[in-house]
């Protein structure tokens, strides 16, 4: 398996992993990731594929965010087709693209998701260190992975306006 940025080329393959990923059909997630193509608030350097052999089996995506106004990053989605899942490609790709959001000088990752899960990626709750997410409800799973240049910010977090269309 190899990772690298994704390219031009791979968005109909990228949009295969998420319909796969996600149970077929109309998917809510390759929604969401062509109205945040659409709104221009991927980051390019966190739009990571795994490849296998040649063929896109993986993918994770960060977008433009923000924290009280200051920029901030929202991760997801992160999709892997069905055959190649539990053999570590999603791991490999929440690595990577945190690793490149540390090089990036990013402050922090924030997503939504089970805790128990991305606590191994290093996610605690947000709400303990004073960032709120968008939805009231969401407290118990909004998460974030604070980099090498957190500042402790505090405030409420707002995805790209692409989730709030979902």
């Amino acid at each position: 398996m190899l990772l690298r940025r994704e390219v031009r080329q791979d968005e109909s393959a990228i949009r295969f992993v998420h319909t796969c990923a996600f149970g077929g059909g109309d998917v809510v997630e390759t929604r969401l990731l062509d109205d945040l193509r659409a709104g221009g608030d991927i980051i390019p350097e966190l739009s990571i594929v795994a490849t296998f052999n040649g063929d896109i089996v993986g993918h994770v995506v960060c977008s433009r965010a923000s924290l009280e106004g200051r920029p901030s990053v929202g991760l997801g989605p992160l999709g892997v087709l069905p055959i190649h899942q539990r053999r570590g490609v999603g791991q490999a790709l929440m690595h990577a693209v945190l690793g490149a959001a540390d090089a990036l000088n990013e402050p922090a990752v924030m997503l939504l998701g089970d805790p128990d899960f991305y606590r191994r990626f290093g996610f605690v709750l947000a709400a303990p260190l004073g960032v709120l997410p968008p939805v009231p409800t969401w407290t118990p799973y909004f998460q974030v992975r604070p980099l090498h240049a957190w500042d402790k910010s505090r405030g409420t977090f707002l995805y790209a306006p692409a989730f709030d269309r979902i």
